[in-house]
């Protein structure tokens, strides 16, 4: 059994303390839990029987309490924790993002990689969703051809001005060091990456406080390229009701569309590149087959990574994500900040001395926010269809 410690009980960390102990992680034992609101530690003693209560990670991590920690606090304190933990001799399990610029994770990449015997992982629970491990599959195994082209909107992130008034970190350059980009999307980007590879060069549009009364982005859409040519449009934003997840990849022996939870492919015949090259026609595309994809079903989410990550520990099986990959979805988003801020196509990888220099100048002029002492439930937060009467 691993006996593990949860470092911020609020919002997400509030959902895996209810699935712990509803036994649906067999190998997990919470046995500390440490936040720095004193109704929150109220909660999780309620909660937990028997489990030892801190006001400080810190205090949790040097405990010797525990064998790995949940890292669940705002976005900047994920390395420095995370950090703190792998030199006490702890595996992590590290909320999303990996943190708010990619120096400070290099950092924390840098720290697990002084230690192998541990385990360094990421929360990236939508790895483990049916939908999209089949496109990956799809796509590893070329049914799809070449890449050509990926248009992601994933609109159906609604937040209302309740939502970013409820703590005081929420929306601000300095306490949660971005907006939609870094708080909801770091699960679409990184499975943009895990699915396409990397984009070589983004050209974004970042609207600040657009919909919202907040300093950070809330609307942001944003042009890509690949290494091999092919072109991306990702649009994202809190501000739309309802909302849209529609995923269209364009390949070279088809075209697929991902709307929630539904793949649909429509399949070529014959590569396109060849048909073009030496058909003798001048307008009919090679024939097409529409299909629409089976799945295995399987969605176990978050429960899915932190049964992944005690098993990984106690027998080496796979990770949903190592840790170290989280740097890569945190490049893209940096490079659209980048991108907008300056006004100018970027190439990947950034530059990320200049990065932190504009990230810091807006951080010195961020305001301070009154804590108001709210702590939301996660429900129906994770897409809009749950939210949905369909008729």
């Amino acid at each position: 059994m691993l006996k593990l410690g949860i470092v911020g009980v609020g919002g997400i960390a509030g959902m895996h303390v209810d699935n712990v102990m509803a036994g649906k992680c067999p190998g997990i034992e919470i046995v500390a839990a440490a936040d720095r609101k004193a109704a929150r530690r109220e909660w999780v003693k309620e909660k937990v029987p028997g489990a030892v209560i801190f006001e400080e990670g810190k205090d949790l991590i040097e405990s010797g309490l525990c064998e790995a920690v949940l890292i669940a606090v705002p976005h900047y304190q994920h390395p420095e924790l995370t950090i703190l933990a792998l030199k006490n001799g702890l595996h992590v399990l590290c909320e999303k993002p990996a943190g708010v610029y990619t120096l400070q994770v290099r950092e924390m990449i840098a720290e697990a990689d002084k230690h192998p015997e541990l385990t360094f992982a990421m929360m990236f629970n939508q790895r483990t969703n049916c939908v999209y491990r089949k496109l990956k599959e799809i796509i590893d195994t070329k049914e799809i051809g070449d890449i050509k082209r990926v248009n992601w909107i994933i609109t159906d992130w609604y937040r209302t001005q309740f939502y970013y008034d409820s703590g005081d970190w929420r929306a601000t350059w300095a306490g949660e060091g971005g907006g939609v980009l870094l708080n909801q999307d770091p699960h679409q980007l990184d499975l943009l990456q895990w699915l396409f590879g990397m984009p070589v060069k983004i050209h974004a549009f970042c609207h600040e406080a657009k919909w919202h009364d907040i300093e950070v982005e809330d609307d942001v859409t944003a042009y890509m390229e690949f290494e091999n040519g092919a072109t991306g449009v990702f649009v994202t934003t809190t501000g739309d009701a309802p909302g849209t997840n529609r995923l269209e990849i364009t390949g070279t022996m088809g075209k697929i569309v991902c709307d929630y939870n539904s793949i649909k492919f429509w399949r070529l015949e014959s590569d396109e590149r060849e048909w073009c090259k030496t058909a003798r026609i001048g307008y009919a595309t090679p024939a097409i087959t529409e299909e629409t994809i089976e799945t295995d079903g399987d969605n176990p989410q978050h429960i899915g990574v932190m049964n992944a990550f005690a098993k990984h520990i106690a027998e080496g099986t796979p990770l949903v994500a190592d840790g170290r990959e989280g740097i890569n979805g945190l490049m893209i988003s940096n490079a659209m900040y980048l991108s907008s801020w300056t006004g100018e196509t970027v190439s990947l990888p950034i530059d990320e001395n200049k990065f932190l220099d504009l990230l810091n100048k807006k951080r010195a002029t961020s305001k301070h926010k009154e804590d108001k002492g709210v702590t939301m439930s996660t429900e129906g937060s994770f897409g809009a269809t749950s939210q949905w009467t369909r008729k």
